[in-house]
């Protein structure tokens, strides 16, 4: 499945980590400085980025490190990812999970 892709992921992956660190740095700054208004559409598209920006990189980066494993690996780790996916989509279910495993 990601055979011969290692180089792509890697590429995407040190991309996507510059734009996180930008994104970031920018949210940092704005909460002290308040140079973008909070109603703005930058201000959405930064927090749209912190959010999803960082599962994707967690992605890329799995997918990149999933490339050199067996398909093993590769099902736990796209498992592992559906849940994280599936939870971040819906949080009432994380809840109820962590309620039936804390009984």
């Amino acid at each position: 499945m990601f055979k011969g892709t290692e180089k792509l992921w890697d590429i995407l992956g040190e991309i996507l980590a510059v734009a996180m660190v930008i994104t970031y740095a920018i949210l940092i700054l704005n909460s002290t400085f308040h140079f973008i208004p909070m109603d703005s559409i930058v201000m959405t598209i930064l927090q749209s980025l912190k959010t999803w920006g960082s599962l994707i990189l967690i992605g890329v980066v799995g997918f990149e490190a999933m490339s050199k494993r067996n398909f093993i690996f590769r099902i736990i780790f796209l498992a592992l990812l559906a849940i994280i996916v599936i939870f971040m989509f819906f949080p009432g279910t994380y809840a109820n999970f962590i309620g039936i495993v804390a009984r």
